[in-house]
């Protein structure tokens, strides 16, 4: 049967969208179903203030009536004045292992970014590198963690076969408290413990009486430490005050942290107890009993998320992310979560995977970014 690409029109195609993966991870163990609840909300026009400075389309590839395959085209004008180009970004692709179905999707999805006058289609993003980005295409063998995603491995073939290839590559690193003790270079101690007493500096933890502030007080940090880097677009008020209502149940603030000096905020660090280890007993779903197995779940999470780590440029001598880290060590020691994995690194990002190595951290899953330039059509 030939293969046809659809636009979501209707209530029922968007929860057959969000609904695809349930399929075609069915018989994979490591996948971790995310909330359907959040996905909606996420995919949400109205909801999501992303659509503030943006346009997207979503569509289902269909075969004999069921879907094989999703995509999103979509134009971020806030990331094209930011980064001063004019790429076009796609995302939510998931398909089966359908050569015929992939291209019809890519090339669905292309087209539309031509038409929108894009000169390069760059992704998955999910729906900037602000959410999930990237696929996975080493470390399939772990599970993925809260805000990250499980891709199928034959998945980089059917983006490569269309022609579009490497643009950056993203990296996890892992870190165990016993191992990083023991691995970690001395000079990270020495910087850390000369923090306040040589730069003023102080690190504190996060009050989550004081959330909304703590938050921007962190996105403060996020937009002034990240604004350099590859594919980075700042977030808005409105996206600040979603995000906020997002993390607020992820909190744990033995985890989050605020480094001041003189009342200014100059670095902040966002690790999560890893929630995935909650959400795959749920199903995507809290009711009508999800939330009792959350509650059960939640005690067992052993690992952490390092959501972000930043420091503003003109504080990145002093070493205030050296002092985050061995807060980092301390909270190890005093919760039972032993160990985790650093959100996403660029490959690019010389400094911080440095820092890791400093720490005897190991790479343990990349995730690729891809790119293709588009021709303008006649």
């Amino acid at each position: 049967m030939s293969v046809e690409v659809r636009p979501v029109r209707s209530r029922g195609e968007l929860m057959r969208f969000i609904k695809l993966p349930w399929r075609l991870y069915r018989n994979e163990p490591l996948w971790v179903p995310p909330l359907i609840s959040e996905r909606k909300r996420h995919l949400d026009r109205g909801r999501n203030p992303f659509f503030e400075h943006a346009e997207a389309e979503y569509f289902l590839a269909w075969r004999d009536g069921e879907p094989v395959g999703r995509i999103t085209a979509h134009v971020d004008q806030r990331f094209n004045e930011f980064q001063q180009n004019d790429w076009g970004l796609f995302g939510f692709f998931e398909c089966e292992p359908d050569h015929d179905a992939a291209q019809a999707l890519l090339a669905t999805a292309e087209g539309w970014l031509r038409d929108r006058g894009r000169d390069r289609m760059v992704g998955p993003m999910d729906f900037t590198t602000n959410h999930e980005c990237g696929l996975l295409v080493e470390g399939h063998e772990r599970e993925p963690q809260i805000l990250e995603f499980w891709h199928h491995p034959y998945y980089a073939e059917l983006l490569e076969r269309y022609g579009l290839v490497k643009a950056m590559d993203l990296y996890k690193w892992e870190l165990h408290l016993d191992t990083a003790l023991s691995n970690t270079l001395p000079v990270i101690f020495e910087l850390a413990e000369k923090v306040e007493p040589e730069h003023g500096v102080r690190i504190r933890h996060m009050r989550k009486r004081d959330f909304q502030q703590e938050v921007r007080r962190f996105m403060e940090v996020y937009n002034a430490a990240w604004e350099r880097n590859w594919g980075f677009v700042p977030l808005t008020d409105s996206e600040l005050e979603h995000y906020a209502k997002e993390l607020k149940p992820l909190l744990d603030e033995h985890w989050a942290m605020i480094a001041e000096k003189d009342g200014e905020t100059v670095g902040a660090a966002l690790t999560l107890p890893d929630y995935n280890q909650v959400l795959k007993h749920l199903n995507g779903r809290l009711l009508p009993f999800g939330w009792l197995k959350a509650l059960l779940a939640r005690r067992r999470i052993d690992r952490v998320r390092v959501f972000a780590l930043g420091v503003k440029p003109e504080y990145q001598h002093t070493g205030v992310a050296a002092g985050f880290y061995v807060e980092h060590y301390n909270m190890a020691q005093a919760t039972p979560q032993k160990w985790g994995e650093m959100g996403w690194i660029l490959e690019t990002n010389t400094p911080m995977n440095r820092g890791m190595e400093a720490m005897g951290g190991k790479i343990v899953k990349r995730y690729r970014l891809y790119d293709k330039p588009l021709a303008a059509t006649a």
